[in-house]
């Protein structure tokens, strides 16, 4: 076994960073829609973003399971998370919009969460990278 090189060490330490900046996204927007006074938003936003960080963790573990498996086969488990992922989006659009529980732009913008943790670690990454240069 290799030794780890400080790049691959750096990646997994992003890693490990980025579910920590979505759900710290998540609970900042979801208390400031409720201190602006808009419950709904926040329900809203808080199911679509409760959804994307279960779709990114799924992804997570089926991308890790692909890497690791070789030649042993993948479980049925693992299987059907990655094939419902986006039947469950869109389920879940589509239920919001007819029923009007919670508010639908604050779903959809909930989705995007793990755009923001992807956002908030590049400027970390680009940070540390100015400081070493």
């Amino acid at each position: 076994m290799k030794p780890e090189t400080m790049a691959e060490t750096e990646v997994r330490r992003a890693e490990a960073r980025l579910p920590r900046w979505m759900m710290a996204l998540a609970a900042l927007t979801t208390v400031a829609a409720l201190l602006a006074g808009q419950p709904r938003f926040a329900a809203g936003f808080v199911l679509g973003a409760g959804l994307a960080l279960v779709n990114y963790f799924w992804l997570h573990q089926a991308v890790e399971h692909l890497m690791a498996a070789g030649t042993e086969r993948l479980p049925r488990l693992l299987i059907a998370k990655f094939l419902l992922r986006y039947p469950l989006v869109i389920g879940g659009v589509y239920l919001l919009y007819r029923t009007g529980w919670v508010s639908l732009p604050g779903f959809l913008l909930g989705l995007f969460v793990p755009v923001g943790g992807v956002l908030l670690e590049s400027v970390i990454q680009i940070r540390d990278g100015l400081r070493s240069s």
